[in-house]
This record gives structure tokens, C-alpha cells and sequence, in this order.
């Protein structure tokens, strides 16, 4: 896969570290100990301000402005439009209007430190900056783990945190438990509660990043749910060929491949559609992390076969697509959010939420 990462040519080095595990397509920095918030921000090369800055064009050819200056290919501001600039290069990184509000880098790390209390409760892990450095993104470890079964099966509590510079999406952090065993992402909202906080850049930013113990409360409230849902599921048998239906319904796309599945249409569905099911299904029958106690024949078995195949199987066009995918709201966290739906309702009522043979 390819890398987006920024290459910082005032240090020389790839805007990202890596707390022991080998760095992004061997770029960036590796360290061995959990840095600071400040030494975070050094290691991952984000060590620079963004400066909102007035826009200006030029103007064509000759004219007479309202104030009756003769415009010769002058400048000319663009009203209710910024730049936002890098402070250390000047590389413009996007276009702005009036009411967007920066959050510098170094407060997206003090939005971290203020979840847990202080700077000594949370782990920064990875940090690192994309593009010209437009989108910055941070991973932190929470302390404590969701444990299912006898203890052996670990999932490990964190915090996804990233925001742009260039005018385009919401600050957003989410909570993001990862399965030790094979990293799958175990992205899943309760049906009362989501699991992500968004935040416009727009004023009033600063303050609603500052209540970061709405953060900490998804963290803390999810993660105790989600162990005690993983260890009930953890109980629960399921036959391999009901995997393999709801495999096909958290994967189905549309209205008309659930149509076909339901009337047991199968040689009318796409290759594409095919396949995918047939990927994510031998993932469920052979990976080695398929074959725990807690997963093997079990209800949390069939849930990991779809999240750890979009995590471990599914080829993406690069690792930006695939954190966009997996964390940041796209194809593959709707369709885990799809499989913890229904695995909720088989615990419940078994086969009967098949509508199909």
C-alpha cells in the first residue's frame, strides 16, 4: 500500500513516530518509551503553528475600482476568504472562511492529556501529519483492557483523534477498542449511545475540545458494556453455516442483494459480493485468532470475522483509505457496526433474525 505521510524538509524526516512497533512503511521515527504531549508532537514532526492568513488575487487586465484607483494586475483581497498557512514553510494547506477557527496541533495533544486528568494517565502511541501536513492524526492508549473469556483474549482502549487544516471535515476523536491478538479494530456503537465526538471548526471549537471528559465518559461507559457484551457472546455457539449468513447481511451492500439472499437467489449475486463473502468467511474458518475458545464456533467469533477481515484481509488503495475506512466513519466501520447489530439480536433470538435459509 501506498503512504500519504508528510515529509518534513526542515528536519529531513517523515512527520511520524511509533512508540517499539515498526514505523509506517519503515517511515518516520521509531521510540521505545511513551513520549510526553511535548515530545510527541516533536517525534511526529507537528512541531509547527497554522496561521489563518487574508486571501488575495490579482486583478485582469485594466480597471477602476469603487475608490477610483486604476487596477493594473494589483492585488485583491478575497473578501470572507483565509489561507491557513504552515508557520515553518508557508505552505498553504487549504482555503478557509471567516468563522473557521484553528486548533493548533499542540492543543489536539492537550485535548489527550486533559481525558484521563493529567499527561501521565494516557500513552501517546502514534502521531504523525498527511498531505503538506493538512490532517494531523494521533493514537492513544487508555489505561486498563476489555478482557473476554479467561483473560487470554485482550483488547486494548483507545482514543483516535484527527483534525485538518485545510477547511475540510470536523475535528474528530473516537473511541477505538483494538484486539491484541490480530490489531483488529473493534469499532461499535451501542444502539443508545455512538462512539465518536465530532467538532466543527468553527468558534466556540476550542472550548467544546476542552470538555473532554464527554470523551472519557463514551470511553469508559462503551468499554465496560463492550466487555461484558464480548464475554456473553463469548458463550454463545453459532454454527459455521450461520456465520456465513450474517457475514453475507453485514456485508450486503444494497436493498437488491438482500433481495436475492432472501429469496435465495445466490447465482444472481455479483462476483464482487461473491467473493468478499467468501474471503471474509474462510477468514472466519482459518485465522489462527479464529480458533481461540472465545472465538471458535462462538458468537464474538463470527463479529471478529467481519471487523478482522477489513483489518487484516481487505486490500485497500492505501493506509489513509484504510484509517478512513476502519476508524473514521467509512465502509468498513458501517459494516462492523452492522455485524455488532447483529450479533446483538442473534444473542437474543438465535437464527430467527435470518431471513433466509
Amino acid at each position: 500500500m501506498g503512504h500519504n505521510l508528510n515529509f518534513n524538509e526542515r528536519t529531513g524526516k517523515y512527520s511520524f513516530f511509533s512508540v517499539q512497533e515498526k514505523a509506517w512503511h519503515g517511515l518516520g521515527q521509531i521510540v521505545t518509551d511513551y513520549p510526553t504531549s511535548k515530545e510527541a508532537i516533536i517525534h511526529a514532526g507537528l512541531d509547527y503553528e497554522v496561521i489563518k492568513t487574508p486571501l488575495f488575487t490579482r486583478a485582469q487586465g485594466m480597471g477602476i475600482a469603487e475608490d477610483g484607483t486604476v487596477m493594473d494586475g494589483s492585488e485583491i483581497e478575497v473578501p470572507n476568504n483565509f489561507a491557513n498557512i504552515r508557520s515553518d514553510n508557508n505552505t498553504v494547506l487549504g482555503v478557509v472562511g471567516k468563522d473557521y477557527q484553528i486548533v493548533q496541533n499542540n492543543e489536539a495533544f492537550s485535548f489527550f492529556d486533559a481525558i484521563v486528568g493529567n499527561a501521565d494517565g494516557i500513552l501517546y502511541e502514534t502521531a504523525g501529519a498527511l498531505g503538506q501536513g493538512e490532517r494531523i492524526f494521533i493514537t492513544a492508549k487508555l489505561p486498563g483492557y476489555i478482557r473476554v473469556g479467561n483473560g487470554e483474549d485482550v483488547t486494548e482502549k483507545y482514543i483516535f483523534l484527527t483534525t485538518s487544516h485545510d477547511g475540510s471535515g470536523s475535528i474528530t476523536a473516537a473511541f477505538t477498542p483494538i484486539r491484541i491478538v490480530c490489531q483488529n479494530t473493534l469499532n461499535a456503537s451501542l444502539r443508545s449511545m455512538s462512539n465518536v465526538v465530532r467538532i466543527k471548526h468553527t468558534t466556540g471549537a476550542k472550548q467544546r475540545l476542552a470538555d473532554a471528559h464527554k470523551v472519557m465518559g463514551i470511553a469508559n461507559t462503551l468499554s465496560m458494556e463492550l466487555e461484558g457484551i464480548f464475554n456473553r457472546w463469548a458463550k454463545v455457539d453459532i454454527t459455521d453455516k450461520d456465520v456465513k449468513k450474517l457475514i453475507q447481511l453485514a456485508l450486503c451492500p444494497n436493498k437488491e442483494t438482500y433481495e436475492l439472499l432472501r429469496k435465495g437467489e445466490t447465482d444472481q449475486l455479483s462476483s464482487v459480493f461473491t467473493n468478499t463473502v467468501e474471503d471474509a468467511f474462510a477468514y472466519a474458518m482459518t485465522s489462527d485468532t479464529q480458533q481461540m475458545d472465545t472465538t471458535k464456533g462462538k458468537l464474538f467469533g463470527a463479529y471478529n470475522a467481519v471487523t478482522g477481515f477489513y483489518q487484516n484481509v481487505r486490500k485497500f488503495r492505501d493506509d489513509e483509505a484504510k484509517l478512513q475506512s476502519i476508524v473514521m466513519g467509512g465502509t468498513a466501520q458501517g459494516r462492523a457496526q452492522k455485524a455488532f447489530d447483529l450479533c446483538t439480536d442473534f444473542a437474543k433470538e438465535g437464527t430467527a433474525i435470518f431471513p433466509f435459509n
